[in-house]
């Protein structure tokens, strides 16, 4: 049986790296390349895969050799991909990350065959999405898509994770099939319109967010300043210290840290503990180039967070 779906994209991202933005016009030297394959639905895959979780992926990818280099990918780490669609014209999405020397990045997306996926295709993958104990969604992928996943996994009783990027407007219609929201500290300012650089206004960001959606809980992940929680249902809240790591590429953090999460789920973790091992592999994350192949095992998020336990 799956533990963990994830319906999501996939990105083949193509990465470089330079000292600075460029500015408007501006031509750039750069300091680095490299390509990596990516995407928030494969990374969260994998992560909740290399997790211990019984992972499978929903999705589209094209009939093209970045496909292939997928399927590969995704076999390697026991994902099963008996739902992911071929199409057989639009090539398989790319992201073009720059990475700057302090591991900070911005991303370009390019949908392709992303962007192809339909109501009717998810509707194909009914079994997955009702029989697993938890689904993490995002935002790269069409919103009709996601909101059939979403539905369907709701009304099975599946616990749904929803990680509001790349942010935007959101289908309020959403809101109602949405169990845990996990935006970054950028998603959670720009659906509240609260600063969330101010430490003191974190908790009250988690509080309208979990309001106004509805929510089960609320995580903020905070980078690297940890994370807060506030589980609705449990009746608290909870400030995640983060931890101190070497970082060189933040590509792909978040996405480590919802595939752990709902691995965690998925396994009977309680929140708090879950966000906890979750915050441990999406640091580790951030001391690997690259995206998807930079998720972290559970040894190794485990052995980071029994570190920091017994040094406070």
């Amino acid at each position: 049986m799956t533990e963990v779906c994830v319906l999501g994209s996939f990105m083949k991202d193509l990465v470089a790296s330079a000292e600075r933005r460029p500015l408007p016009g501006e031509t750039l030297h750069g300091t680095g390349f490299a390509e990596f394959l990516g995407g928030k639905g494969v990374n969260q895959a994998i992560a909740a895969a290399r997790m211990g979780a019984r992972t499978a992926i929903v999705g589209t990818i094209g009939a093209d050799r970045y496909g292939a280099e997928f399927l590969e990918l995704l076999a390697a780490n026991a994902v099963d991909t008996s739902w992911v669609v071929r199409h057989p014209s639009l090539g398989t999405g790319v992201g073009l990350p720059l990475v700057l020397p302090d591991g900070g990045n911005s991303i370009i997306i390019v949908s392709r065959a992303n962007a192809a996926i339909t109501a009717p295709d998810v509707e194909a993958a009914r079994e997955v999405l009702t029989s697993s104990k938890v689904l993490s969604v995002q935002l790269e992928l069409p919103v009709e898509a996601s909101h059939t996943a979403l539905r369907l996994a709701a009304a099975a009783g599946v616990t749904t994770i929803l990680t509001p990027a790349p942010v935007g407007p959101v289908d309020p219609a959403l809101a109602g099939y949405v169990d845990i929201l996990v935006p970054n500290e950028v998603e959670a300012a720009a659906l509240t319109g609260l600063d969330c650089d101010d430490e003191s206004q974190v908790p009250m960001i988690a509080r309208k967010l979990a309001e106004d959606w509805d929510l089960r809980a609320c995580v903020v992940t905070l980078g690297s300043r940890g994370a807060y929680v506030l589980d609705r249902a449990g009746g608290f809240e909870e400030r995640i210290a983060a931890h101190d790591v070497d970082t060189i590429d933040t590509v792909g953090a978040g996405d480590a840290f919802c595939g752990s999460l709902a691995a965690s789920l998925a396994h009977g973790a309680g929140l708090v503990d879950a966000v906890r091992l979750a915050n441990a592999a999406g640091a580790l994350s951030t001391t690997v180039n690259g995206a998807a192949d930079s998720a972290p095992s559970h040894a190794a998020a485990l052995a980071l967070l029994d570190g920091a336990i017994s040094a406070s």
